[in-house]
């Protein structure tokens, strides 16, 4: 498989001391023309990985590869094929619309003016108009733009909906679809919406705390994650051949155990008779539950 966006061992820190948030051997696979949804919650260090990989950040140890060019070595090359768009938005508040396209097409020998101005009578922005007078919809637009006007092969989106009303959301996904549709890009969109990322996205990474807490396709995420219900559950589970991400007893039956597992298929149901318990039921969780419960996993040694 090839990687569009690809980290080894990736470790930063904020600073010497001994409670500094890090990263802590992050190792993401982003595959070429992938839909990458990256979850996780506020701090968890999805920003932060960002702009790593953008070469805002200099990792301590570790290799970052973005379209088989190596960061920060190669940044020049790689930002010349990549669309960012960052966290907070980077824009000079006294430019207009039209003198911001103008300002940021200079930089960007792929540039496709046509584009950029038919995206910008789709979005519905005033060219005239200064950025210090649009809207948080208006300005989110306006990145989404900048991002996508320069014909990019890879689009590194950080938290581009946060704030925005469901109507404007829903015509920046709308624009990002079309563009991925037409030119086989690969995506990798940060966020803390998970419902957002279920509908788009065909990979989904977790972080937490630092940490890549998980990755793999979507359809794997949410069709592997399982809440059952057992009855003379074994004391410990031993070797499963799911994993066993939480168990707790069922209210009002001493004897039955709610579990959730992960990379649950139907035929393990065996392995419960083989160690004397019987499965009553399987339930399917969405991919919030299924988020809910791995980061309730991940913690719990912790806590």
């Amino acid at each position: 498989m090839t990687y569009a966006i690809e980290t080894n061992d990736l470790v930063w820190s904020a600073g010497r001391r001994a409670n500094a948030f890090r990263l802590d051997e992050v190792n993401l696979r982003v595959p070429q023309g992938a839909m990458y949804g990256f979850l996780g919650p506020n701090g968890a260090g999805k920003t932060t990985t960002i702009r790593a990989l953008v070469g805002l950040l200099r990792p301590k140890s570790g290799r970052i590869r973005v379209l088989d060019h190596e960061i920060p070595r190669d940044i020049a090359q790689a930002l010349s094929r990549v669309g960012y768009v960052p966290e907070r938005p980077h824009l000079y508040p006294s430019l207009t619309v039209a003198e911001a396209i103008r300002f940021h097409a200079a930089f960007h020998v792929r540039w496709d003016q046509r584009w950029a101005d038919d995206l910008t009578t789709q979005f519905g922005l005033d060219r005239h108009r200064r950025i210090t007078a649009l809207s948080k919809g208006e300005i989110g637009k306006l990145m989404m733009l900048l991002a996508m006007a320069q014909r990019p092969e890879v689009l590194i989106l950080d938290e581009p909906t946060d704030g925005l009303d469901p109507v404007v959301r829903r015509d920046v996904m709308m624009a990002l679809i079309e563009y991925v549709a037409e030119h086989d890009a690969t995506v990798f969109i940060s966020s803390h919406l998970v419902h957002e990322l279920e509908r788009i996205c065909n990979w989904v990474g977790v972080m937490d705390r630092g940490r890549l807490v998980a990755e793999l396709p979507m359809d794997a995420f949410k069709s592997g994650i399982k809440r059952l219900r057992v009855r003379q559950a074994p004391p410990t589970p031993g070797d499963t051949p799911f994993v066993v991400l939480a168990r707790e007893a069922s209210d009002g039956l001493s004897a039955s155990e709610v579990w959730v597992v992960r990379g649950w298929q139907a035929p393990m149901s065996q392995w419960f008779e083989g160690v004397g318990a019987s499965l009553h039921e399987v339930v399917d969780l969405d991919l919030e539950e299924g988020y809910v419960e791995l980061l309730r996993t991940f913690r719990r040694p912790a806590a």
